[in-house]
């Protein structure tokens, strides 16, 4: 079968792996039908994947499919149904994993994709477990963005930040692939959303998903525009993912009491902090990886009811590479999504 797989630093390519052997008892096994590309695959692609890999590895962190056949055992699932699955290895069996925290896995062998054989291969086998319903009208491409793009964002928001009705967010990073869907979710329950963008054609664009204020980063301080839209008050929640370049920053544009989350370090992995600030402001400060499976079921859900991801360009197969080119070009307003 088919395979998009990492060969060293910078070298991936299409080619053939075995098939994987029927599905065991309570394994499913999933016909790929589209994946959803992330950092973590540009990460992986650089080679900052930060562990030891077998090389070569299939890639691929985020994916949807339908069911091809079934283990003995399985109840949930049949032939043909659209699913789509979790990202990372779980245990099952500890305490995190019993009470649906798998992000939180105690033996988490690693994340599909990144450190372990990902999604990218027309057939793979999965615990039923950690395979997820997609519901009626959610396309592949859709669904194929909920395990990260939209539930990595609903654990921030809502399992993390508490974002209440009514609140104010700003949302750094509102072109990509979370900042659209913060965007979506903290509008659709009434919150006033600030975001930053890298320019005006993708500001226009976060101001059609509901966006209030829009700050162009690369022409204006964002903390300072933040202050001035909130007449020195700041905000109550800060989704931050992108890490040293606008983590004080981000700070900075919190009310007293105000919580940051994040869950990203693109623009590095180090930074100082204020102590001083962040006790006597009362900040708090969330660490955000991943998600639940019930986040994803969580973002299915809000999926078929209509709050669609933002899909910026879908690329067969064969041209993988104009989609992580695209991606890691920062020219993406939305996901960027292959299909097979």
């Amino acid at each position: 079968m088919r395979s998009l797989q990492l060969f060293g630093d910078r070298d991936l390519r299409i080619t053939e792996m075995e098939a994987p052997p029927p599905p065991a008892p309570g394994e499913v096994q999933v016909r790929v039908k589209a994946l959803a590309l992330n950092f973590l695959d540009v990460w992986g692609f650089r080679g900052m994947a930060f562990a030891k890999r077998k090389m070569p590895q299939a890639v691929g962190v985020e994916a949807s499919g339908e069911i091809a056949a079934v283990g003995e055992g399985v109840t949930r699932f049949k032939a043909g149904d659209p699913v789509t699955m979790y990202g990372a290895e779980t245990c099952g069996h500890c305490k995190a994993c019993q009470k649906g925290w798998d992000n939180l896995c105690e033996n988490v062998a690693g994340i599909m994709g990144f450190h372990i054989d990902g999604f990218a291969r027309e057939l793979i086998n999965r615990p039923e477990r950690l395979v997820i319903p997609v519901p009626q009208g959610v396309s592949f491409e859709q669904a194929a963005c909920a395990p990260i793009g939209f539930g990595t964002v609903q654990h921030m928001l809502f399992d993390n930040a508490k974002l209440e009705p009514g609140e104010s967010i700003l949302v750094h990073a509102g072109g990509s692939g979370i900042g659209t869907a913060a965007i979506k979710m903290a509008k659709d329950i009434g919150c006033t959303v600030y975001t930053t963008v890298g320019d005006d054609e993708k500001g226009e664009k976060a101001k059609a998903l509901g966006a209030d204020n829009v700050v162009n980063y690369r022409t204006e301080r964002f903390e300072g525009e933040v202050r001035r839209l909130t007449k020195r008050k700041g905000v109550d929640v800060v989704f931050e993912h992108v890490g040293a370049e606008t983590w004080n920053g981000s700070l900075l544009c919190l009310k007293r009491g105000g919580r940051l989350v994040t869950c990203g370090s693109t623009s590095g992995v180090s930074t100082t902090m204020n102590l001083m600030q962040l006790f006597q402001q009362q900040y708090r400060i969330f660490g955000s990886f991943g998600c639940r499976i019930e986040n994803i079921a969580q973002s299915l859900d809000k999926m078929a009811g209509g709050m669609t991801p933002v899909i910026d360009a879908v690329f067969p197969l064969d041209e993988f590479q104009k989609g992580l080119e695209r991606l890691e070009g920062r020219k993406v307003f939305g996901k960027v999504v292959v299909t097979f």
